[in-house]
């Protein structure tokens, strides 16, 4: 996808960067391109737009991770499993798809063929789970509400 791509590209690591590096790679380039180094109101304004272009593409590339999927799976599989689909959408080959246990993940790269089998299919979650789930790079973007 574009998008991932383009903050591997940001930030100048490839595909397979563990998260360590990433890490390493982002406090590198935020000091570098923090605000506060810069005393000129232009140079401060064009700092702090590309230190928040930097920021948003580390939280995207942390999410899905495969570190971050293998820390999450046993809560995405559960998730996956036990939970009916509440709700789908998609938009350039991304696919949003909120579950009835209040999780949504993001599935990215999707054909549109694929999801226009989706939207057809007689049972969408096991469509889901057997084309999608497990097929696809995917990043849990609502996270589920811990019960105490």
């Amino acid at each position: 996808m574009k998008k991932i791509v383009d903050y591997r590209k940001l930030l100048n690591v490839d595909k397979t960067a563990e998260l360590a590096l990433l890490k390493s790679v982002y406090r590198t380039m935020m000091k570098e391109y923090h605000p506060d180094k810069f005393q000129v109101e232009e140079e401060k304004l064009a700092a702090e737009a590309r230190s928040k272009e930097i920021i948003e593409a580390y939280h995207f590339l942390v999410s899905i991770a495969p570190e971050t999927c293998e820390q999450n799976i046993e809560t995405y599989t559960n998730t996956i499993t036990n939970s009916n689909i509440l709700d789908f959408e998609y938009k350039q080959s991304v696919l949003n798809i909120q579950f009835f246990d209040g999780s949504a993940y993001e599935y990215f790269d999707v054909p549109r063929a694929i999801y226009i089998k989706l939207v057809n299919a007689d049972s969408p979650g096991r469509f889901a789970r057997r084309h999608i789930c497990n097929s696809y790079p995917y990043r849990n973007v609502v996270k589920v509400a811990e019960t105490v």
